[in-house]
């Protein structure tokens, strides 16, 4: 067999499916119906709008306090309140992913071609990369959480220290299995591709010989 023939199976088989019996009018009008549902989630997408809105206005309302008292707030106070606008810009970005990557893989795609603006990861994050991305914004915004806990340790107890501790990582154990079960998603999938398109490829040379007999 001859590996520079791989790349063109693999094609053949994800464009041709497999011969399909004509549907009836019920079943057709179900298919209908499901493929329309999905609709249903636009709604839910244009109300993260107005998560977003809401994040603006605290972001606004917390940099204002953060000027207004700059000149008589002490460095660790600072600290906390810079670490508190990017835990609600990282909060923003997710929402944001979760948006676009969300509509695109269940509702439909965006007609952005060739927009100067489009973001380069759009278009390219399937559901199982937007699993990945999301883990990684919730790991990165509790560890930001964290190290507010840790500036403001005077004012917590060890046990409020700890449980913030804890559910930290707990996301990253989280993260962690989640990016392995993934990968092994992944590798065993490649596996039944690439046997998919050795069987083509072999009963294509076998046909190839019966028609040169």
């Amino acid at each position: 067999m001859n590996r520079s023939d791989l790349p063109r199976v693999h094609e053949r088989v994800a464009a041709d499916p497999l011969p399909r019996s004509p549907h009836g009018l019920a079943e057709r009008t179900v298919e209908y119906v499901l493929f329309t549902s999905r609709w249903l989630l636009a709604p839910i997408y244009l109300g993260l709008v107005a998560g977003l809105a809401v994040l603006l206005v605290k972001f606004v309302q917390h940099t204002i306090e953060l000027v207004l008292h700059a000149l008589t707030s002490d460095g660790e106070a600072t600290i906390v309140g810079v670490l508190a606008l990017i835990d609600l810009a990282l909060m923003g970005s997710l929402v944001l992913m979760v948006m676009f990557a969300g509509y695109e893989n269940f509702v439909s795609k965006l007609d952005l071609a060739g927009h100067r603006d489009k973001p380069g990861w759009m278009g390219h994050v399937d559901f199982s990369d937007l699993k990945l991305k999301l883990m990684g914004s919730i790991v990165a915004i509790s560890a930001i959480q964290v190290l507010e806990s840790f500036m403001n340790v005077a004012n917590l107890s060890d046990r409020e220290l700890a449980w913030s501790v804890g559910i930290h990582m707990a996301f990253v154990a989280s993260g962690v299995l989640l990016a392995v079960m993934d990968r092994m998603s992944g590798k065993s999938h490649g596996a039944a591709r690439q046997t998919a398109a050795q069987h083509e490829l072999s009963s294509g040379g076998k046909n190839e010989q019966r028609v040169s007999r």
